[in-house]
């Protein structure tokens, strides 16, 4: 169906107040049950790793982050916390388990939302050729990652094309942890994948990108500020160069999804502004920080000339966002990880196994903030000699270092970059990232490393990083 007109809070049709939470004890039924919906609320359901959980609309509309729900088609989820919405009232067949399951009527939210999407809209065909370049911000567990899928896929189905960047390297985005992502939504999403999956060989069920992929084996830009401005800054330059390819996807904009991390006063949104200044952003959503929202104000929308001014917006953070403890989002990058190499019960991938000699190898391990800082206390994140060959810079302020492979590197995961192995430290840590592979072994007698790849193809002379401790590794995931 299409989506239902723009209006305000509290001027859409009227909701009903009877709906009874059902508690967590009634999803331990395995068989199959019927939940009526009403108008404008929404099924809120969260899945642990071992579970499995079954949704099939069988009438009325509704929709998951945006994604329209096909009548008659069972979606599963495992390891999933999200929300089933129906503007107008449906039926949902339920079966399977779950930690917690409930209708939630609190939804004044998604009408908000849905306004923006129209904002967007209106941005896109008002301007000449550049859409709305749109920053997402605000703390932890607020909804903001919900918020961009959501506004992704209302922008697809409404026939623009809106581009995504995902600067949270906790968890991918059409790539294994430790990423950022920068993909366009020209098709339909997935309900279950969100964006969808990233090529390979054979059939797939699920809609293909093609994103483009760079390496931040940090758990937080403010672990590294200097290396994730810089690599902003890059990103900024290729995004850039994509969207004057072509003017569709220019007029459809930016989404930026960004870690709550950045939500810090006392940097004064030193690394914010650094992303408003690199994508240009002329709109932003903040969501979850009433402080946030009003700092941002002053700071970006105040005293501005109209060709300066940014947008500022504080956003209604949805009643269902829960917190993802850290055991969760640990059970969320293994899962993402595995299925990058072996795929979902939906695409089944088999993986390549290649060995390579040491002196075959030029791997740079990532230097965290602690591990400089143990080197030389008084190492500074200082930008003044930013242009200058990091191979010139005391060690301290290094992003990175050349390591011979050994046994530590066993379960950790290593990005494949586009630039030589023999590269100065600031093309590597620039450089887009060609694909992953997982050290399954590594034998310092022999001096080799086996690696297990999703492509069955070498790579040549390649630099590669890995992050030391970030991810985790995954011990078993071969066996």
């Amino acid at each position: 169906m299409s989506l239902p007109g723009l209006s305000l809070p509290g001027l859409g049709p009227a909701r009903a107040t009877s709906s009874t939470p059902i508690t967590g004890n009634a999803s331990a039924s395995q068989a199959p049950r019927t939940e009526t919906i009403q108008p404008q609320t929404e099924w809120r359901f969260e899945v642990a790793f071992s579970q499995r959980y079954n949704i099939k609309l069988e009438s009325g509309s509704a929709e998951l982050f945006g994604v329209e729900l096909a009548p008659k088609q069972t979606y599963t989820f495992s390891g999933f916390k999200g929300a089933v919405f129906t503007w107008q009232g449906c039926q949902l067949e339920i079966t399977g388990t779950a930690e917690s399951e409930y209708a939630g009527q609190e939804t004044e939210y998604a009408v908000e939302w849905l306004n923006v999407h129209g904002m967007l809209k209106t941005l896109r065909y008002q301007s000449r050729g550049d859409g709305p370049r749109v920053l997402v911000v605000g703390p932890d567990h607020v909804g903001k990652s919900s918020l961009v899928r959501s506004l992704a896929a209302w922008g697809v189905r409404s026939g623009d094309a809106p581009t995504v960047l995902n600067l949270d390297s906790r968890e991918g985005v059409l790539a294994p942890p430790a990423s950022f992502t920068v993909v366009t939504c020209d098709s339909s999403m997935d309900a279950e994948n969100g964006y969808g999956i990233s090529p390979m060989s054979g059939p797939t069920v699920s809609a293909v990108r093609t994103p483009l992929i760079y390496s931040f084996p940090f758990a937080s830009p403010t672990e590294k500020p200097e290396a994730f401005k810089g690599l902003v800054t890059r990103m900024a330059l290729s995004v850039t160069n994509k969207l004057e390819e072509d003017t569709a996807i220019k007029r459809s904009g930016l989404i930026i999804d960004t870690p709550g991390s950045l939500n810090d006063p006392k940097t004064s949104y030193e690394l914010i502004a650094h992303l408003v200044s690199e994508f240009s952003i002329n709109v932003v959503l903040s969501i979850g920080s009433e402080r946030l929202a009003s700092d941002l104000t002053r700071k970006f929308a105040a005293n501005k000339s109209p060709e300066e001014t940014v947008t500022v917006l504080k956003m209604t953070k949805p009643g269902g966002a829960v917190e993802r403890d850290n055991a969760f989002m640990k059970q969320l990058r293994t899962q993402q990880t595995r299925q990058y190499f072996f795929g979902s019960s939906k695409e089944s991938l088999n993986p390549h196994s290649h060995t390579f000699g040491f002196n075959d190898l030029d791997i740079y391990r990532a230097k965290s903030a602690s591990m400089g800082d143990a080197d030389n206390p008084e190492a500074a994140d200082d930008d003044d000699d930013y242009d200058v060959p990091y191979a010139n810079k005391p060690t301290s302020n290094a992003t990175f270092e050349r390591i011979t492979p050994s046994t530590t590197m066993t379960g950790g995961l290593v990005a494949i970059k586009f630039c030589p192995g023999d590269s100065d430290e600031q093309t590597v840590r620039d450089s887009a990232v060609m694909g992953f592979v997982y050290v399954s072994d590594v034998n310092e007698t022999k001096k080799i490393v086996r690696f297990l790849a999703p492509h069955p193809q070498k790579w040549k002379d390649r630099a590669l990083v890995w992050g030391y401790g970030w991810p985790e590794a995954v011990a078993d995931l071969v066996v």
